[in-house]
């Protein structure tokens, strides 16, 4: 009922940056928050940043000052700038979203992107 599709993943150096993108579409009627989840080789899936309807912001440690996720409600799009990578930032990235489909009883939902793979070297 509702799909979302990441891109922008890629190999780029350590020191570079990558731009992923959420597109999400289906029977929506609103999308709640967002977020970037990331899973490393023979790691869980971990937060990365979470972004709420109101536009407030929320990052995992590891990347606050680095990454930035922003999202455009009339699209419903979201957004990753990453800036300054590190090899530890390696992992299949996907995004999450949690809103109300567009039924007759506003039934919530939540949905997972495919992943989009981001590799780092060294």
């Amino acid at each position: 009922q509702v799909q979302l599709v990441e891109s922008g993943g890629g190999l780029v150096q350590a020191g570079g940056s990558l731009r992923l993108s959420c597109a999400a579409s289906g029977s929506i009627f609103s999308i709640n928050t967002m977020g970037w989840y990331r899973q490393a080789p023979g790691k869980q899936r971990v937060l990365v940043a979470t972004i709420a309807n109101s536009g407030s912001t929320n990052y995992a440690d590891s990347v606050k000052g680095r990454f930035t996720i922003s999202r455009d409600n009339d699209k419903n799009i979201m957004y990753l700038q990453m800036n300054s990578l590190k090899p530890e930032d390696t992992a299949v990235y996907y995004c999450n979203t949690a809103g109300t489909l567009a039924d007759s009883r506003r039934s919530r939902f939540i949905s997972w992107g495919q992943g989009t793979q981001v590799t780092i070297s060294s």
